[in-house]
């Protein structure tokens, strides 16, 4: 079997990973890959926003499968192109990535269904989104509209805060052409899950929440990043939540979206809040696995990924997933400068050995000339570990993290902070 994946991140890699581990004979190629990607799959030299080339590549190289991992390829409208030419492909078209790539419409997909999500208005005018900010309550968050790397997404604790980030976006250009549309939504009080959903825009196989920890600093502090760590699986994910979320959030969206002419097939992500109820609210929806989630869900499976992401492309619903016993933590070490200007081009040492259960994912690195790895990105490394319990994974993962050297590594260590405060009281 061939299978073609399509990006060069930490998700891609974790990907790999699992389709390897699942069958060592299958042949992977990465488009454009990475450093780490290198040792599982062959590399292709073109951009994952080169979607005339990728086509081409697949339908050349005849791979049964193409797994698109980012959404920007997704948003710009790979999978309707390979679907054109016959080729076999998991990820949703670019209506039904939309989802993603648009705050916007997702919003109006949102009311349309009757899912719970924070109150709101789109704006692309300035001085009225000013206005609505004047009246609104504190706190606000700001998010810009478009494509934004997990960055658009603003915690303003007050009006004046609001209103610079509008101006930012509306005014200033900041985030380009993501941010032309800017959504100002209510804040939700809660805590997060990641709910991740394998589907064929009708029947829905979840896997394991997890919870990502988007701020850059210890304890929740520093802007918005794409993500500095995750871990699952999440002690209040219960079994009875994870069924309102199935029912109330992730299935009315399916079901909307085909309504729209816009089937969604791939992996749908909700990002949700659960309230001081348990009730869940969406704060996003993504069109396919997350990053870092991906890093820390994919571990966890025992086997069926590969069998899953083929009967998607098909049409097909996947198969019931098992999920392993214990827990997966994932640490994102990032570049010095991260999120707004990482420096690039350190070199990085990594430790000939890493603990039992701990697997690294290269997201942002590079081989120099020489040979030599360099950081080439904001998020440069995963550490994940999976063990037998959350305290063990996220001991390994720390100690594995620690392990790897790079000038200026920024890193957090206490991802799980959460889970860890309720398991030790």
């Amino acid at each position: 079997m061939k299978i073609l994946i399509v990006g060069g991140g930490g998700r891609e890699h974790a990907i790999a990973w699992a389709l390897h581990r699942e069958n060592p004979a299958v042949q992977l190629s990465a488009a454009p890959g990475n450093p780490g990607l290198a040792t599982l799959a062959t590399l292709l030299p073109i951009p994952a926003d080169d979607i005339d080339r990728l086509t081409e590549a697949a339908v050349s190289g005849n791979y049964d499968l193409t797994v698109v991992g980012p959404e920007v390829p997704l948003a710009l409208g790979l999978a309707d192109r390979l679907a054109a030419r016959g080729r076999p492909v998991f990820g949703p078209s670019a209506a039904a990535a939309a989802l993603e790539a648009s705050k916007a419409f997702s919003k109006d997909v949102m009311k349309a269904a009757g899912i719970p999500t924070a109150a709101s208005q789109t704006f692309t005018d300035l001085s009225a989104a000013l206005s609505y900010i004047d009246s609104h309550a504190e706190p606000l968050v700001v998010k810009a509209s478009g494509l934004a790397a997990g960055k658009g997404a603003i915690v303003c604790v007050t009006r004046a805060e609001a209103s610079a980030a509008v101006r930012a976006m509306l005014g200033d250009g900041r985030f380009g052409e993501a941010g032309r549309t800017v959504v100002i939504e209510a804040f939700l009080v809660g805590e997060e899950l990641s709910v991740l959903g394998l589907t064929n825009g009708e029947e829905l196989t979840l896997l394991p929440a997890s919870q990502d920890h988007k701020r850059l600093g210890e304890g929740d502090t520093g802007p918005n990043t794409g993500g500095m760590g995750a871990y699952a699986p999440v002690t209040p994910a219960t079994p009875a939540l994870l069924q309102r979320i199935r029912d109330e959030v992730m299935l009315p969206a399916l079901i909307e979206l085909d309504r729209r002419g816009a089937r969604f097939a791939g992996c749908l992500y909700a990002g949700i809040m659960v309230d001081p109820t348990g009730a869940p609210f969406v704060v996003e929806f993504n069109c396919r696995f997350g990053d870092p989630e991906a890093q820390v869900v994919l571990p966890m499976l025992e086997g069926g990924v590969t069998d899953a992401l083929v009967r998607i492309a098909e049409g097909n619903a996947a198969s019931p997933i098992p999920v392993r016993p214990g827990a997966s933590v994932t640490t994102v070490l990032a570049a010095r400068g991260y999120p707004d200007a990482p420096e690039k081009g350190a070199a990085i040492s990594l430790p000939a050995e890493l603990p039992e259960g701990v697997t690294v994912f290269h997201a942002g690195t590079t081989l120099d000339a020489r040979g030599v790895l360099r950081v080439s990105g904001g998020r440069v490394l995963n550490v994940t570990a999976v063990a037998p319990t959350f305290a063990e994974a996220q001991a390994k993962s720390r100690e594995g993290a620690d392990a790897i050297a790079f000038d200026g590594k920024v890193w957090r260590r206490d991802i799980g902070w959460r889970e860890a405060g309720r398991q030790w009281g």
